[in-house]
């Protein structure tokens, strides 16, 4: 630890560690099939029939999920504990972090919070799109398949990131990004 900062190798093996009590203790980690899963649930014990129709349906919302509240823990401990280390480690965070918007962004885009706000929910919807129609997540696909050693998650971990840098290329071409 330099500066209260932890070395990217001390958390890198701490991951490694708590994902491998993970999967022991309950499942591989991915949280965007939890939304399926409560859709699925909550049509199953609507309509059953509707639900038993819809191919995508069908294969979520049984007894033999992992369970709801599972991933909705899952979800919820991802919030808390994003809220909890923001707070811990506030100060050593730049200034520009500390509620301000980025300087590259403002640059480009502007000042509007409301078009900010709108674009990080539009990312998020596609990515959570892009989330189910790969079969998964990035926190299912980038830790725990490919650690599990899934072609699929290989595929999809090089997808995101060549898609990623292609686009802050593309928002920010004027930038020199």
């Amino acid at each position: 630890m330099k500066d209260g900062i932890i070395s990217w190798k001390v958390a890198g093996v701490a991951l490694g560690l708590l994902l491998i009590l993970a999967t022991y203790l309950v499942k591989p980690l991915g949280v965007s099939t939890q939304f399926v899963v409560s859709d699925a649930a909550v049509v199953h014990s609507i309509a059953p029939e509707f639900a038993e129709g819809n191919t995508y349906l069908a294969k979520y919302g049984g007894e033999e999920d992992w369970g709801v509240g599972y991933g909705w823990m899952l979800v919820f401990g991802m919030l808390v504990g994003g809220g909890i280390t923001a707070r811990l480690f506030a100060k050593q965070q730049p200034a520009a972090d500390k509620g301000s918007m980025p300087s590259l962004w403002k640059a480009q885009f502007g000042p509007s919070r409301l078009k900010r706000t709108a674009a990080c929910f539009g990312g998020g919807v596609l990515l959570l799109f892009g989330a189910r129609l790969a079969g998964g997540c990035t926190s299912g696909h980038m830790i725990s398949g490919i650690s599990q050693m899934a072609i699929s998650s290989f595929i999809f971990g090089a997808v995101t990131f060549a898609v990623a840098i292609a686009t802050a290329k593309f928002l920010y071409r004027n930038k020199g990004v």
